[in-house]
């Protein structure tokens, strides 16, 4: 019974000490989290759950497209179809980086995650659109020419455009953190977009290029690039939408500190689910989809040639001797019907069919008509 009193308060300090320590971190998260990780489940800060659930939705869309890609490779046997693997795969790695490095701006900044911002945030845009002008590219063959540009050409263009952009990313990087010896999270956000600069160049000369790709004869290639004009123009919409926000719409609401790393993460999501649902979905059906039978018949199709429309008269040639002899008659026994008859046991003149300029001899049919004996008509 003396040990009642000693229990009580250990559970007392037990319960106080959980309540010190819940107060101290945030709600949603457990109590060993690292602050810096703090806002993939502060439920105060929502829009980190938000952006992780989405971007999670995009990883894992991504990685099955590609996996589709690679299960179906060896079915596909259309060069058109085949020429382009190479900036597919691409340009859903491309993807698959801007998705994660949304995770980047979830976490709070350090020297090491604000040097990964910097450098691969104009990196994975520029292979995205990279991809994006080499398919405007090869759509504009197809339309015109019907022929697709070879894989690896496509695939070197859109190396080389991004090395554009790697040099660019890296010299930034070395002139204000090494040589300045500044702090990585120490610029501007007008530097920040500054360094983007190529990429929108990127950006403005696709859509530029896509448009074109409405223009030829063949028309099948067309749906391709008309979901290549959707996918650049609502990236040019939205790009315009976070500049703005990143550059002046937080500081006129004077939340520069708590939105810019929202906006920038929602900028990422945003673009690569505009890049996955117009763009690389579409391109992936057409790839895997089987070409059509060629042996197949299409009652459907007016390019076909259609059977001759002729009379079965021509088909059929019939001797001349017997369709003169045919007509002959049947004048001969009309011209008989209004005279009154022929008479019989008598030879004479036959008189002549009406309408008609030629003279025929009697045939077999005549002979029968005026009774077996060819009669003269008298006066």
């Amino acid at each position: 019974m003396k040990t009642h009193p000693a229990v009580v308060l250990l559970l007392f300090f037990v319960i106080g000490y959980g309540s010190s320590e819940n107060s101290t971190t945030s709600r949603g998260c457990g109590l060993d989290i690292f602050p810096r990780y703090v806002y993939l489940c502060d439920l105060d800060a929502i829009w980190g759950i938000v952006v992780e659930a989405v971007a999670g939705a995009g990883v894992l869309t991504t990685l099955l497209l590609m996996l589709i890609l690679l299960v179906r490779l060896p079915f596909i046997t259309e060069k058109e179809k085949k020429s382009p693997l190479g900036i597919h795969f691409l340009f859903l790695l491309g993807t698959l980086g801007l998705f994660g490095l949304a995770f980047a701006f979830i976490i709070q900044e350090d020297e090491a995650i604000c040097s990964t911002r910097r450098f691969l945030w104009g990196v994975l845009f520029s292979l995205c659109f990279s991809c994006l002008l080499a398919q405007a590219w090869r759509i504009r063959k197809l339309v015109r020419h019907g022929k697709s540009p070879s894989g690896w050409h496509l695939f070197g263009m859109v190396i080389c455009l991004m090395l554009v952009q790697v040099i660019i990313a890296t010299e930034w990087i070395i002139l204000t953190v090494v040589r300045e010896k500044k702090l990585a999270c120490s610029y501007e956000p007008m530097d920040f977009v500054m360094v983007l600069i190529y990429v929108m160049v990127l950006m403005v000369v696709t859509l530029g290029l896509s448009l074109f790709t409405l223009c030829g004869k063949f028309q099948k290639w067309k749906k391709n690039g008309i979901c290549l004009i959707i996918t650049t123009f609502l990236s040019v919409l939205i790009w315009v939408a976070w500049m703005t926000m990143y550059l002046y719409g937080n500081n006129e609401l004077k939340k520069k500190d708590q939105w810019n790393d929202p906006t920038l993460a929602i900028a990422l999501i945003s673009s690569g689910w505009v890049f996955l649902i117009f763009h690389a979905i579409v391109e992936v059906h057409c790839t895997i989809l089987p070409p059509p039978q060629e042996n197949t018949t299409n009652y459907f199709d007016t390019s076909q040639p259609r059977m001759r429309e002729t009379p079965f008269e021509e088909d059929i040639q019939l001797p001349r001797s017997y369709m003169e002899n045919k007509a002959f008659s049947m004048d001969e026994h009309n011209a008989a019907m209004r005279s009154g008859g022929f008479r019989n046991g008598s030879l004479g003149s036959r008189p002549s069919a009406p309408f008609r300029s030629n003279v025929y001899q009697p045939t077999e049919m005549a002979v029968v008509l005026n009774g077996g004996t060819v009669s003269t008509e008298t006066t």
